[in-house]
Parts: structure tokens; C-alpha cells; sequence
């Protein structure tokens, strides 16, 4: 004898339900609830559970449990049911704290883990979950929910680590951040910069502390590194044309950064060298003239063309590019990488151009040395052979700077480039963030 077994829950539907149901199957409210949409669709044509199933490839118990659901409550039956968990503690910052974070998370002298907590609150005081947070910052939902949870208990300070067995500090995380803020911020007095005498004097703190502060945070107010923005309106243009060289180079063509070196000087020193002693020189030297070198590093393979002139002319650029010309097989398109030195942009030279359309150049943004991969090679070639470099005559110059150049043709080395246009313009946009922050009123009508 067989036994049957329940009876299937008779599904019925209104117009307006079957209009929303089969919006809702069509994915335009989430796969899940496209997934229970069907299933009573279905069910609602008469089709038996296993049927459903089996079309759907879900469980038999599934499409039970959806239809059952909305025999009993209808289109809202099929919403999920409120998790259990706590309810988080709402975020609100006042002006002042977040002014605070907002330094912590910006100062490029932050450290790292302070920054990083800084920015969860900072996200979070803006609406974000715990899971949109963490995606954003590269970190797990523990962590967000962690300093959430601190910072709502003990505000800023409970960003701060606990404290940590052994001996308590005896400089306070205040005192190191005045010493921070006051070496990156502030002058001492009519001077220029820091001292680890003056800063002790200022702070109350040993000239060892503030050393070790210096240290911890690498802060070297002593030094001072040289920039240049550039100007030029074709900025953007140019480096992407550039690079693009550099990634993409062009088929039946070879790209050559081209520059020149001048005014290098045949020098002797006043005293000549000891020996047994460590390398040492003088400081005054004997000049004996000047030359320039013309040269062309090719980006594929690293090998140099090389030409040099007591001269630094347009004249001699001709002369340069007519090398070039014999040094290129004839069935190979030549890419010139240049800066816009006058010498480059003549009316001779370009007359030359216009007669040799196998060659085309490719400007640098004005100010942007750096992005002509000549320069790193001109940079190698003084290291190792100009700056120590002792001549008594130009031709005793020209002929180590010749001799020099054969040797790396011998074994040459290109330069690998990494960085896209986008890095570049990116890195050079947060610099520009970092030394023209945003005022309160451009972020609030952003």
C-alpha cells in the first residue's frame, strides 16, 4: 500500500504580483531573490515541487520552503529574516576629532598603523559597513570592526595600542608628536632647519631622544632634496607618448633617447694621487677644455651610439642625426626621445627631418629630464668615468669617453621601465594633493 505525502501548498497569483515576481526573475533585485521569484512562478503554473527542483537544479526542501513562505506571506515572505548579532554603535565625529584624524591619515610622517586606523574611522563616521570599508583598504572586517568598536569606547585615544608589559615609556606619544610636527612644521627662529641641540632646547628632551625620534620616523631636516614641477601645458600628452615608446615600442622601428652631454671638462688635478694611500684627490684642479657628447641609447638592447664635439650647436646635432641615419639599417623607422633644447627644434633641423621621414621624434615635457632614459646612462658614464677622472688634454678626454663607450657596446644593458603613464600622472596628482590639501570649503561643495 502506497503512502502519499502532503498535500503541495496551491500557489495562486494576482496581476501585480506576477508583474513584480517576474521583474524580480528577470536578476534585477539579486540572484537570490531572482532564484525564489522563479520558484513561485513556477509553482503558480501548476508544476510539482520535484519538478521545480529539477528545473532549477536547487533542493526539493528549497522550493518547499519558498512556496510555503509565500502561500503564507505573500511577496514578502520571500525577503531573508534580520541576522542575529549586535547592533554596531553609531560613528559621529566632532570637528575637532576629525580634524585629527584627518592629519593622522594625511601626514606622510604618520606611522603606518596609526594612519591606517585614522583612515577606518574616518570611513566608517561616513557611512561605510565594516565589509565596504575593509574591501576599500585592503584589510580584514576584524580589523575595521576592532578599531570601530575602540574608537567609539575610548575615542582617540583608544586608537593608541595598550599598553605593553615591562617598563612603562618615558616619553609620552604627545611628546613625540610635538617633536614630529615641530621638525616638519616650524623653523627655530631665524634659522632654516632643526638641529638636534635646538629641538632638545625646545622640547625638554636629550639630544639622543630626539635623534632616536628622527631616526624611528626618518626625518633628516640636515638634508634637503631639489624638485621641479613642470610647466609645460602638453604635460599630460607627452609623458603618455612617451612611455607608450617605452611599453609599446613601435614594429620595424627602433626608439633611441637622444640628448647630449656638454660642457664636460678635461680636468687635472693641482697634485697627483699618493700611493698606498686610500683614493683621495684634491681639491683644486687644472682645466683643459671642454667637450660635448652626443649620444643615443637605444631602449631594445642598450647599445649606444656615441659622437663628441668641442662644439654644442645645431650644426653638430645635424651631424649627429646623419650618424644616426648610417647607424640604422635603411628598412627600420627611427623614434627619437628629445628634451626642447633650442638645437633641437631649428629651422635647419627640421628641414633635415622633413628630408629623412623614416625618423620621428617624440618631445619631453619641459622640465622632465627624468623620463628620457639617456639621462640614467649619461648618469652611469660619470660615476664610473668623469667625476674621478684626471685628463690633461681634451683628446686624452675624448679618447677614455670613446674607449668607455665601446666597452658597454661590448656588453650592454637596457633599462627596464615599470611605471605606466597613469602611475606616473597618479603619483604626480598625490603630490600635488600633499602640498595643496583641500580646504573644508572645496571638500563640502564637492
Amino acid at each position: 500500500m502506497s503512502h502519499r505525502g502532503p498535500r503541495a501548498v496551491e500557489i495562486v497569483l494576482s496581476e501585480d504580483e506576477r508583474i513584480e515576481l517576474s521583474h524580480r526573475a528577470a536578476g534585477g533585485t539579486g540572484a537570490r531573490l531572482a532564484e525564489r521569484a522563479q520558484i513561485v512562478l513556477a509553482c503558480a503554473d501548476g508544476a510539482s515541487s520535484s519538478q521545480v527542483a529539477a528545473d532549477l537544479g536547487v533542493n526539493v526542501a528549497t522550493v518547499r520552503k519558498w512556496r510555503s513562505r509565500f502561500a503564507a506571506d505573500r511577496l514578502a515572505g520571500l525577503a531573508d529574516d534580520p541576522r542575529p548579532g549586535r547592533r554596531k554603535g553609531e560613528l559621529v565625529l566632532t570637528e575637532a576629532e576629525r580634524a585629527q584624524l584627518t592629519r593622522w591619515a594625511r601626514r606622510a610622517k604618520t606611522a603606518q598603523f596609526l594612519a591606517l586606523r585614522a583612515k577606518i574611522v574616518l570611513r566608517c563616521a561616513e557611512g561605510g559597513t565594516n565589509k565596504q570599508v575593509a574591501a576599500e583598504l585592503g584589510i580584514a572586517p576584524g580589523t575595521v570592526n576592532r578599531w570601530r568598536a575602540r574608537f567609539i569606547a575610548k575615542r582617540l585615544y583608544g586608537l593608541q595600542d595598550e599598553p605593553r608589559p615591562g617598563r612603562p615609556p618615558s616619553i609620552l606619544l604627545d611628546q613625540v608628536e610635538d617633536v614630529v610636527i615641530a621638525t616638519l612644521e616650524s623653523a627655530p627662529g631665524k634659522d632654516t632647519h632643526w638641529s638636534r641641540a635646538a629641538m632638545a632646547n625646545r622640547t625638554g628632551l636629550s639630544k639622543s631622544t630626539i635623534g632616536r625620534i628622527w631616526k624611528k620616523f626618518d626625518l633628516k631636516p640636515h638634508l634637503q632634496d631639489s624638485f621641479k614641477l613642470s610647466t609645460d601645458p602638453l604635460f599630460v600628452e607627452k609623458v603618455v607618448d612617451v612611455v607608450g615608446l617605452y611599453h609599446n615600442p613601435p614594429e620595424k622601428a627602433v626608439v633611441l633617447c637622444v640628448d647630449e652631454k656638454s660642457q664636460i671638462q678635461a680636468l687635472d688635478r693641482s697634485q697627483p694621487m699618493t700611493p698606498g694611500m686610500p683614493e683621495r684627490r684634491t681639491h683644486d684642479y687644472l682645466r683643459h677644455g671642454i667637450t660635448s657628447l652626443f649620444a643615443a641609447f637605444n631602449i631594445a638592447d642598450g647599445t649606444v651610439i656615441g659622437e663628441l664635439h668641442r662644439r654644442h650647436r645645431a650644426v653638430e646635432f645635424k651631424k649627429f642625426l646623419t650618424s644616426m641615419d648610417k647607424a640604422v639599417p635603411r628598412e627600420l623607422d627611427v623614434h627619437l626621445v628629445c628634451d626642447n633644447y633650442a638645437t633641437h627644434n631649428t629651422p635647419e633641423i627640421k628641414a633635415w627631418l622633413g628630408k629623412h621621414p623614416r625618423f620621428h621624434v617624440h618631445f619631453t615635457p619641459t622640465g622632465s629630464s627624468w623620463i628620457n632614459q639617456v639621462e640614467r646612462w649619461f648618469g652611469l658614464l660619470t660615476d664610473k668615468l668623469i667625476r674621478r677622472g684626471v685628463h690633461t688634454s681634451v683628446r686624452a678626454l675624448e679618447s677614455d669617453i670613446k674607449a668607455w663607450i665601446d666597452t658597454w657596446n661590448d656588453n650592454p644593458r637596457p633599462f627596464t621601465w615599470t611605471k605606466t603613464a597613469d602611475e606616473i600622472l597618479k603619483s604626480l596628482a598625490d603630490y600635488l594633493t600633499k602640498i595643496n590639501p583641500p580646504t573644508t570649503e572645496n571638500q563640502q561643495d564637492t
